[in-house]
This record gives C-alpha cells, sequence and structure tokens, in this order.
C-alpha cells in the first residue's frame, strides 16, 4: 500500500488515498479522522508529511479542526468531493479514457458495467 511514484508529491499522493476513503465513507462524516500519529505509523511516513496531506484535506473543506479533539470529516465533504472527482472525471480522464476505447474498437456492448458474480 505505500507505493508512492515520483509524477507528484506524498503528500498529495496520500491526500488522494485519504480522500478515496471518504468517498467510501471511511470515516463518515462528522467523525474523527486517525490521528497524525497514526496515519504516520499505518503509511510509514514522516508525521510532516502526513500533516500536509490532512492540511490540504482540510484546505478543500473536506476536514475541520476542533480545539483540542482533532480533525473531523465534515458534513457534506463527501458530496462535494464527489462532485468535484466527477468532474474532473469528465474533464480529464474521460475523453482519454473514450479515445482510447475506439482505437481499440470496444463500445458499450463489450463493457460489462457491473461486476459479474
Amino acid at each position: 500500500m505505500q507505493d508512492w511514484h515520483d509524477r507528484q508529491p506524498i503528500y498529495q499522493q496520500l491526500a488522494d488515498r485519504l480522500a478515496a476513503q471518504l468517498l467510501d465513507g471511511d470515516p463518515p462524516e462528522g467523525q474523527a479522522m486517525p490521528s497524525v500519529r497514526t496515519l504516520a505509523s499505518q503509511y510509514l511516513l514522516n508525521p510532516l508529511t502526513v500533516n500536509r496531506a490532512l492540511q490540504a484535506l482540510g484546505d478543500e473543506g473536506l476536514l475541520e479542526s476542533r480545539r483540542g479533539l482533532g480533525l473531523y470529516v465534515t458534513p457534506g465533504a463527501r458530496e462535494r468531493l464527489r462532485r468535484s472527482e466527477r468532474q474532473r472525471f469528465l474533464q480529464e480522464e474521460w475523453p482519454v479514457l473514450r479515445a482510447r476505447l475506439r482505437r481499440l474498437g470496444l463500445g458499450p456492448a463489450q463493457l460489462e458495467w457491473e461486476d459479474a458474480q
């Protein structure tokens, strides 16, 4: 899980991973985030790097600091994050993916949208 790459700063990669967890509802809105020390231990990172990642999420309005208690997921954070991720996907990733699908000759009939069980 700690496979970091050189294309962007590690704190941003961690912020993206934590944002993905928030999208999945972990932790739920209104609940506390794990502490800097816990995250640093879990991801084998310097606490300053973890703090910077959490700061980035706070700057996006996804986390709020409660004096003496830590960082908490803000109400509405999941939906705000979902909207911004959808917009980014449609503007940046979908055009590239659509072009690749066309080059490969893949259309809706060949794509399975749901997991086969």
